[in-house]
């Protein structure tokens, strides 16, 4: 099974995050940021892929160490878990519809991080959450994944919508990335001969 455990402390965060890329997208989040847990949830469930995160920061300072550290160990549990990636599908991509938001997603487990990130929100909370986090997740997650990611806004007025739309699309092109390519044959998705 592609499954990896991954447990991060340092001074401001104590993370403990668990994936199954073969899963069916269950979920058991408990970060303390309330929004932030949702959107995780949204990722779990739509990109099929089993994810418990365990989280105790500093929140008393604010959100961002614990939404970044959260990133970190997600990015390095999605990349143990996929190994030596032969026979995977290596790309996906979605766009995804909310009510008035449309966001665009696409990615490559290429080992090579880089984030395209063209998603302004209207506001700077969505409730008490900053809605800058949002890219600094994604940020940590493509780092310490080894995922080129981009993630377009195509329209969008409203923040939750437009964060959960990111979320969603992202974990859909996960989903297709992931996944094992049948006419691969176990092969490596690459010319290169390593990812």
């Amino acid at each position: 099974m592609r499954t990896a455990e991954i447990h991060r402390q340092t001074s401001e965060t104590e993370i403990a995050v668990t994936v199954n890329l073969d899963g069916t997208g269950s979920y058991d989040t408990h970060t303390g940021v309330g929004f932030f847990d949702h959107m995780l949830d949204q990722l779990a469930r739509h990109s099929l892929i089993d994810i418990t995160v365990k989280a105790d920061g500093d929140l008393h300072i604010d959100d961002h160490h614990t939404v970044e550290d959260c990133g970190i160990a997600l990015g390095q549990a999605l990349a143990k878990a996929l190994g030596d990636k032969k026979g995977i599908r290596r790309y996906g991509h979605f766009n995804l519809a909310m009510d008035d938001a449309q966001v665009a997603c696409a990615l490559d487990l290429s080992a090579r991080p880089f984030l395209v990130w063209n998603l302004p929100f209207p506001t700077q909370k969505i409730g008490t959450f900053d809605t800058e986090l949002v890219r600094e997740f994604f940020q940590a997650l493509a780092t310490h994944g080894g995922i080129t990611l981009h993630v377009d806004l195509i329209h969008g007025i409203n923040s939750h919508h437009i964060a959960e739309a990111a979320f969603k699309s992202v974990a859909r092109a996960l989903r297709m990335a992931v996944e094992p390519d049948p006419r691969m044959a176990g092969a490596l998705p690459s010319t290169k001969g390593a990812l």
